[in-house]
């Protein structure tokens, strides 16, 4: 047994490192895209652009990992339903996730949107074990409770509400693209894709950012005339490392762990969003965020904590 806990320990390590780096990089991403957009960027245009060029930049990643673009982004195994399979994550992921998000923002804060969003674990937690059979024990139920109140505390829940009729069609729509996420995370489990991790992020990101265009320029949306160079490097920024990167992470780590596990660490990206706002943004950290940062650590090891019952 300690031999085998020996072995096990570096691959539970590089796990750990690759949602650590990821949930860094999609927390960046709102830091990103809230400075874009108080520039005057219009947020669908922004939306599939930004995944439009963070596709392209995964292909060198795609040749590193898996050889000839060819073979790699269309494997020989790879049969009509994968295709289709690959297209319906990419809408639901990329296109409904951040759409729905964008759509939720015009009646509710946006705070109170990225709190909706990141309850995606819990949702995940019960279709995986709907779905998938893994295990829903009361210890990691309890963690994910812990990270929803942790989550709420350290963005601030209540404090920016927008009041209105539209509050509650806000919130039930910001609720829809944490489900959208949550359903795309178990099909990929579920699909047992025949395509490497970088290649179903660039296929994923395509579609996504295509569909989202569509809607963006069919709606009247345009690119701003002038863009300075600190925007242009938000923007790029906010496209490859906060997207190719953090998408390309995410499904490395999805090989790596359950689907419950993998997503009970996005709880540390809105952790990593209130830290970076206070570096980046100059905003102040209360004792609330910090007391929310100690539930989301408290979380996290519940979550990942194997019960007695569990071990042999």
């Amino acid at each position: 047994m300690a031999a085998l806990s020996r072995t096990a320990h570096p691959g539970q390590a590089a796990f750990v490192l690759t949602l650590l780096a990821a949930t860094f990089l999609m927390g960046s991403s709102f830091i990103a895209g809230k400075i874009l957009l108080q520039a005057g960027f219009a947020p669908m245009v922004l939306v599939g652009w930004r995944f439009l060029v963070a596709a392209v930049a995964t292909l060198p990643l795609v040749l590193l990992d898996a050889g000839p673009l060819g073979k790699a982004l269309l494997p020989s195994a790879m049969t009509l339903r994968d295709a289709m399979v690959v297209v319906l994550i990419g809408l639901l992921q990329t296109a409904a996730v951040m759409g729905l998000l964008f759509v939720a923002m015009r009646t509710i804060a946006a705070s109170t949107a990225a709190i909706l969003l990141f309850t995606n674990p819990i949702w995940v937690a019960v279709l995986g074990k709907i779905f998938l059979g893994e295990s829903l024990h009361r210890t990691r139920l309890l963690g994910l409770a812990l990270g929803i109140a942790g989550v709420s505390l350290a963005i601030g829940v209540g404090a920016a509400s927008l009041p209105g009729a539209g509050a509650l069609t806000g919130q039930a729509i910001g609720l829809g693209s944490a489900w959208c996420w949550a359903t795309a995370t178990i099909i990929n489990k579920r699909a047992r894709l025949p395509i490497g991790s970088w290649a179903l992020s660039f296929w994923q990101m395509l579609v996504g950012a295509l569909a989202v265009l569509a809607i963006a320029y069919g709606s009247g949306e345009r690119w701003p005339q002038v863009t300075t160079p600190a925007q242009w490097g938000w923007f790029f920024w906010l496209a490859i490392p906060a997207s190719t990167g953090s998408f390309g992470l995410w499904f490395v780590a999805l090989k790596k762990g359950g689907a419950t596990r993998t997503s009970g660490y996005l709880f540390l990206a809105p952790l990593f969003t209130v830290l970076l706002s206070f570096l980046v943004l100059g905003h102040t950290l209360v004792w609330a965020q910090a007391l929310g940062g100690v539930l989301i650590g408290l979380s996290l090891w519940l979550v990942n904590r194997q019960p007695a019952a569990y071990r042999s």
